[in-house]
């Protein structure tokens, strides 16, 4: 690289210099000479947005290194925070060989780093520690006392996949850590943030500094423009070849089932044409449930064994045990041989897996996000990304209800690919209060100071905190919930301590998560751990089942051990996995009805695909769709508000208020024994009270206990969180508006 290419190159030190020229750089991309000058004065909070292997880590640290290179002051200088042990992992490796260049080390810290390797980074800390929100949470905990020591010598704090915990419990819980850091450093830390796809610059620096996001650097590569090639296959569902009766009876009878004789055809259909179009390359494939890695999985196995090649399909999923999960990712690795690797979101954030040529995603995505996300994998040396979907849609009979009948899956797909070409992203939901992580930061804020006063907890986690929208009034009302719990005690000198109950709940493994996780059990097959399988169904001996893409019958299960040994068998069938979908967007249901009421052919389906978007279309002017928002199906009437699922939610729940039985069914609410007429002078009444106050439509919801913690709060605290998070009253009455005709544009003005 010449000097006097780049201003940005000169203004680092040598040493990191050296490193670039070892590395064969021409020079430096966009992002890179934008971020060195922000990040050297080490003064500012930047947030670094660009696609997937466009030089994000190296645009941080190699200013930070150059920082970090003229330091005087010893101890750990960055903290890095990412959401994935495995991230981590592979971010250790690319960064060790640059700070050994400045003779400083990179240390890793997360549940599989040896303790002996813990005690010595907090002994002698030093250079850059990579963290899990878990691990620094346990820091706070177990190493209260040594946090400001650990703290004293920090320039940066690094958050990588910001993204990723925008609008999430864990993303609050993120905030309130790295505020606590502060605390304990007792100065402001810039923070420098990673992020591939952000729909909003403005939600992501106000998360990355709360009540100081305006201040926030933004830089966003100019160079994210990449050529796609796309295609949505269409499938058909049909039956598997043998059915639930002669299943059954199989089964009595301990005879073996093949996978081929229980997946539907079009399950098969879809392996065959991965297997013919994937085999031989690199590949990422995509699927939305756990259950489907493991089938798809299996089913490419059994396709290689049948035809006596080598295996080049690995699952990988977040229940597979690490060395599992790590061999799938060797394999996509490895440059010499060929590997597809099926997954879920677990290899959808920035781990080095190399260059892929496809992204395959099996069912719609997630979300647009998402999608802009996987297809990042793809086409990184210049080369087009590739992104194949497939979509299987249900026959349909006279008795399929309209809303089954609209091909929704599919007609999702395609508004999410127009939407991904306008480089639309969904935005985080905002103003959710967060009552569960902020109970977890009450119980390990008492932890780390061994008893603190009220007044001091409110201040550190609302008041200066991440947790503005929390008053004096509803923090002395958890407090009290928490007292009722026996978790919090106050002493005679009014210091707030833990209880009992909340000793043994935070010195408790799976306190440090700020989301909840099922019962799980480990997976034993000839001594060595598969995994694990969270228990939502039962699991008995001899049933079959398939897991870490092979076949195994259950020899035995141990729940006073959590401990289920498998043999290998030649029938099976994936387990029950559990977990719900993301959230749907306004914005994706608004562009569906779009997509409904055209007549344009997208190039990027195949004929079935077309087929079917034909029909569902025709269903849609069939049942009046473009005129009409309530539809009569027998004795109910079907509600089409397109809106995404927190308005729908709103919806369900304020009709249920009303005396209704109703319920979600995708792009419809299905309200019981009602005729349209019926339903219209109700929605008309709702119009008439004006806008719902989102607490009292909560207080009518029986479960609130959405979120890990939610067990320890009353019911207003419940009414007021679940309000916050899951119910959209505002965007529900201009719905309901629409419903009857009206534009809401037109009350909003009155």
């Amino acid at each position: 690289m010449a000097a006097n290419a780049s201003s940005a190159f000169d203004l680092l030190d040598q040493r990191v210099q050296r490193w670039i020229w070892k590395e064969g750089w021409s020079e430096l991309r966009d992002i890179q000479e934008e971020a060195i000058p922000a990040i050297l004065p080490a003064d500012q909070d930047v947030v670094i947005a660009s696609a997937t292997a466009s030089g994000k880590t190296e645009a941080a640290f190699l200013p930070i290194g150059s920082v970090l290179a003229t330091d005087e002051a010893q101890g750990l200088g960055v903290l890095y925070v990412s959401p994935l042990k495995a991230l981590i992992n592979d971010q250790h490796r690319r960064l060790e060989g640059f700070f050994a260049e400045l003779n400083l080390p990179v240390h890793r810290w997360h549940g599989d780093v040896a303790a002996s390797r813990k005690r010595e980074i907090l002994r002698k800390p030093s250079g850059v520690l990579l963290i899990t929100p878990e691990s620094l949470e346990a820091l706070f905990v177990r190493r209260g006392s040594t946090m400001p020591r650990l703290t004293e010598g920090l320039r940066f704090v690094v958050v990588d996949e910001l993204h990723a915990f925008i609008g999430t419990e864990r993303g609050r819980q993120l905030q309130s850590l790295l505020h606590r850091v502060e605390l304990a450093a007792r100065r402001r830390i810039p923070r420098v943030a990673l992020s591939a796809t952000l729909g909003d610059m403005d939600l992501a620096c106000a998360f990355l500094r709360p009540q100081g996001g305006t201040a926030v650097r933004r830089i966003v590569s100019s160079g994210n423009r990449q050529e796609v090639r796309l295609q949505i296959r269409g499938y058909r569902i049909t039956p598997p070849r043998m059915n639930p009766e002669a299943v059954a009876e199989a089964e009595r009878e301990g005879s073996d089932i093949a996978p081929e004789d229980v997946a539907t055809g079009d399950a098969l259909d879809i392996s065959e044409d991965l297997f013919r179009k994937l085999r031989g390359g690199r590949h990422l494939v995509f699927a939305n449930r756990r259950a489907d890695v493991e089938l798809y999985s299996d089913l490419l196995r059994r396709l290689s064994e049948r035809r006596r090649v080598p295996n080049e399909f690995w699952p990988h999923h977040g229940s597979l045990d690490k060395t599992l999960r790590e061999d799938a990712e060797a394999s996509l690795k490895a440059s010499d041989r060929p590997a597809t690797v099926i997954a879920t979101t677990t290899l959808e954030l920035g781990i080095d897996v190399g260059s892929v040529e496809t992204i395959v995603q099996i069912g719609p995505p997630p979300s647009v996000a998402s999608m802009r996300q996987r297809l990042g994998r793809s086409g990184r040396r210049g080369d087009p990304a590739v992104l194949r979907i497939y979509i299987q849609e249900g026959e349909i009979t006279p008795e399929t209800p309209p809303q089954d009948q609209l091909r929704s899956g599919l007609v999702q797909a395609v508004a999410m690919v127009y939407l991904l070409a306008e480089r639309w992203y969904e935005p985080p939901v905002v103003g959710a209060l967060h009552l569960s992580t902020l109970t977890q930061q009450v119980l390990s804020l008492i932890a780390q100071h061994g008893g603190l006063r009220a007044n001091q907890a409110w201040t550190a986690l609302c008041e200066h905190g991440p947790f503005a929208d929390i008053d004096v009034g509803m923090f002395a009302e958890l407090l009290r919930d928490l007292g009722r719990h026996e978790l919090i005690t106050q002493t005679h000198t009014n210091e707030l301590v833990l209880d009992l109950k909340g000793e043994r709940l935070v010195n408790s493994h799976d306190f440090y998560a700020a989301f909840a996780t099922p019962e799980e059990f480990r997976l034993v097959a000839g001594g060595k751990t598969l995994g694990t399988l969270p228990i939502i169904a039962p699991v008995l001996e001899g049933m079959y089942l398939i897991f870490g893409g092979r076949r195994w019958r259950v020899l035995s299960v141990d729940g006073a051990h959590k401990l289920i040994e498998l043999a290998p068998a030649a029938g099976g069938k994936a387990p029950r996995f559990g977990g719900a979908g993301a959230l749907v967007h306004d914005r994706v249901r608004e562009e569906m009805r779009r997509v409904y009421m055209s007549d344009d052919e997208p190039a990027f389906l195949n004929a079935t695909g077309l087929d079917l978007l034909e029909e569902g279309r025709a269903a849609f002017h069939r049942f009046g769709l473009t005129e009409q928002s309530l539809l009569q199906w027998g004795k109910d009437t079907l509600v089409f508000p397109w809106a995404g699922d927190r308005i729908m939610n709103t919806l369900l729940v304020q009709l249920r208020g009303e005396g209704f039985v109703v319920s979600g069914e995708g792009l419809a609410i299905l309200v019981q024994d009602t005729s349209p007429g019926e339903l219209r002078a109700c929605l008309r009444a709702l119009v008439e009270a004006g806008p719902a106050d989102a607490r009292a439509v909560a207080r009518s919801i029986r479960n609130k206990h959405t979120e890990k913690h939610h067990v320890f709060l009353g019911d207003s605290l419940l009414s007021a969180d679940y309000a916050s998070g899951r119910l959209d009253t505002s965007g529900a009455y201009a719905a309901t508006l629409r419903l009857l005709g009206e534009d809401p544009a037109m009350h909003s003005r009155t």
